[in-house]
């Protein structure tokens, strides 16, 4: 019996990427793809405008993710819904991390191409976003492949050390709002040595990666206010805004300060 079914589950995993899109998830079901899988609730009332594609922080899951329930129940109002993608092990391995692995650029790749497939949801519907560690993959996402997003929102992570060069990011960028604390002690500001090989990134020097590449103007700059909180914003970029809010609070990521961040791009449309 044992062999019988590792053979079913080696043949399952053999299968053709397209096919698992045939297979009903949502809920307590994972959907998966090769190499991993993500979950998904959609908003109840059928209104259905997009999708929220999220990467969690250290040690979480996408299981444990939707039990965020501020963050998913904001979404989910904004008529979009809500995907968290899982790391393995709680984690991510983009480069410079600590936790070296999955081919990650590969892997999102395959949840972007599903989340098209299953839901129909295209590059002009898919918002990408995260916290913490979780918060920079996305920021690799949108560096690597930021063309099939229309947004990102992130909190609490940017790229690690060594940096990549504002050449190493695709030209469409896409418009950026990220929050970050002040009182970070997680993911300070500045950023910070894991050890004597992994060290977290500047978030100041992230965001003029990105700007940089999407040729925003900083001419253009001017202040705005998300969630009471002050941010800059830069409107002269190849693809829209790219704004920066800087609160007095720690490592988080709040409900309201993802309200105000799906309001000021756009969701719902």
């Amino acid at each position: 019996m044992a062999r019988s079914l590792l053979l079913c589950l080696l043949m399952l995993a053999a299968l053709p990427q397209h096919l698992f899109a045939a297979v009903n998830c949502g809920g307590a079901t994972a959907c998966r793809v090769q190499d991993g899988n993500y979950r998904i609730e959609l908003p109840k009332d059928g209104d259905i405008r997009g999708a929220y594609v999220y990467f969690h922080g250290y040690k979480s899951s996408a299981e444990l993710q939707m039990q965020q329930r501020p963050l998913v129940d904001t979404t989910l109002s904004h008529h979009l819904a809500y995907v968290a993608v899982d790391g393995i092990n709680g984690s991510w391995s983009f480069p410079h991390s600590a936790r070296p692995g999955r081919d990650e650029k590969t892997f999102i790749a395959d949840v972007l191409d599903d989340l098209r497939q299953r839901y129909g949801f295209t590059a002009d519907k898919t918002v990408i976003g995260g916290f913490s560690i979780g918060a920079s993959m996305a920021w690799y996402t949108a560096c690597q492949q930021g063309e099939r997003a229309v947004a990102m929102i992130t909190f609490s992570g940017v790229f690690w050390d060594p940096l990549p060069k504002s050449e190493d990011c695709v030209a469409d960028v896409p418009p950026i709002i990220h929050f970050h604390g002040t009182a970070d002690q997680t993911f300070p500001l500045a950023g910070r040595a894991l050890s004597a090989n992994f060290h977290q990134g500047n978030a100041y020097d992230s965001m003029a990666i990105l700007r940089s590449r999407a040729k925003c103007d900083m001419k253009d700059a001017r202040t705005i206010t998300l969630d009471g909180i002050k941010c800059d914003d830069v409107p002269g970029c190849i693809r829209g805004d790219s704004i920066m809010c800087i609160h007095h609070g720690g490592h988080e990521a709040s409900a309201d300060m993802l309200d105000a961040g799906l309001t000021a791009i756009g969701f719902p449309r």
